[in-house]
């Protein structure tokens, strides 16, 4: 029996169409740390959201084909704030701070807490978030946490698994399965895994294609 969630599939067109969008103007918009600073709700946005360290600076610069677009560090909690990109004339790419395990004052993560909630709710424009799981450990306490804010903002999420190429076939099953029983209890999740790793390139045209069908 197929899986509530199974490994999504794209066709030719999709992915030429994804490569399409991808191909055009990328930039760095800017860092916000209050909701004063959002830039302006007239363009499709959608945002990325992991745990310290998921990989998701990798991931955004091998979406964008761009080495150094997003930052990335191995120090966890580096992204104190919400970075907008610009995707052509059609789309912001929005790299939300990494949660769970932050090296930061407590005052500092609650801040953080608050404005990604204030995001979450308040932003009509955002069509999808993209939460990240490390392929090596599945959905953690943290995972769980921003699932249960995506829920409540009712915003639709779609769970990426990253770093796919550092366990064995046998084990991303394993994990996938653990995976697709978390998304079960989530009302807000979007029926559909995507799998990549950013250092061998798999699954990257996948998700551009996703992206660029999200209307």
């Amino acid at each position: 029996m197929e899986p509530v969630f199974p490994l999504v599939e794209v066709s030719e067109h999709e992915a030429s169409t994804g490569t399409r969008l991808f191909n055009g103007k990328i930039d760095f918009l800017k860092g916000v740390v209050a909701m004063d600073g959002l830039p302006p709700a007239d363009r499709i946005e959608v945002c990325f959201a992991g745990r310290s360290n998921v990989g998701k600076s990798s991931l955004i610069n091998a979406l964008t084909g761009r080495r150094a677009l997003a930052r990335t560090s191995n120090t966890p909690g580096r992204t104190q704030e919400i970075n907008f990109f610009t995707l052509g004339d059609s789309h912001y790419l929005v790299d939300l701070p990494g949660y769970g395990f932050a090296k930061a004052p407590v005052p500092v993560v609650e801040k953080w807490q608050r404005l990604l909630r204030a995001y979450l709710t308040g932003r009509q424009t955002l069509r999808r978030a993209f939460v990240l799981v490390d392929s090596r450990h599945g959905v953690k306490a943290p995972d769980e946490e921003i699932m249960k804010e995506l829920d409540r903002a009712a915003v639709t999420f779609q769970v990426v698994m990253t770093k796919t190429d550092k366990v064995k076939a046998a084990e991303l099953e394993k994990v996938l399965d653990q995976v697709r029983a978390a998304l079960a209890k989530h009302p807000a999740a979007f029926p559909g895994l995507v799998t990549t790793s950013s250092e061998k390139g798999d699954g990257i045209g996948t998700l551009r294609a996703v992206i660029a069908g999200i209307g």
